[in-house]
C-alpha cells in the first residue's frame, strides 16, 4: 500500500470529511434527511479520495466507480426530495 501525497486529493478528502460532519449535524438538528444524504454522499466521495491517496489498493476498480456513482445518486436524490417538497 503506497501512499501518494497529492495535495489536491488531500484537500478534497478533508473537505469531504467536513461536509460529512456538517451533514450529520444538520440532520441531527433539523431531522431533515436531505443534509444527511448529502453528507453520506460526500463520505463516499471521501472514501474514493482515500482510495486514490493509497494508490487504488484499498478497493478494486469497480468498487471505486460504484462509490462515486452511489455518491452522485445520493446527491441527486437529496436534491429531488428538496425540489419535491417545494412543489
Amino acid at each position: 500500500m503506497a501512499f501518494i501525497p497529492d495535495p489536491v486529493i488531500i484537500v478534497n478528502l478533508v473537505l469531504c470529511i467536513i461536509i460529512f460532519v456538517f451533514g450529520y449535524a444538520a440532520f441531527r438538528k433539523s431531522n431533515n434527511m436531505n443534509p444527511f444524504l448529502i453528507g453520506i454522499a460526500f463520505g463516499l466521495f471521501g472514501l474514493s479520495h482515500l482510495n486514490t491517496l493509497f494508490g487504488l489498493t484499498l478497493f478494486p476498480e469497480i468498487t471505486f466507480v460504484l462509490l462515486r456513482l452511489c455518491g452522485y445518486v445520493l446527491v441527486a436524490a437529496a436534491l429531488y426530495m428538496s425540489y419535491k417538497s417545494l412543489c
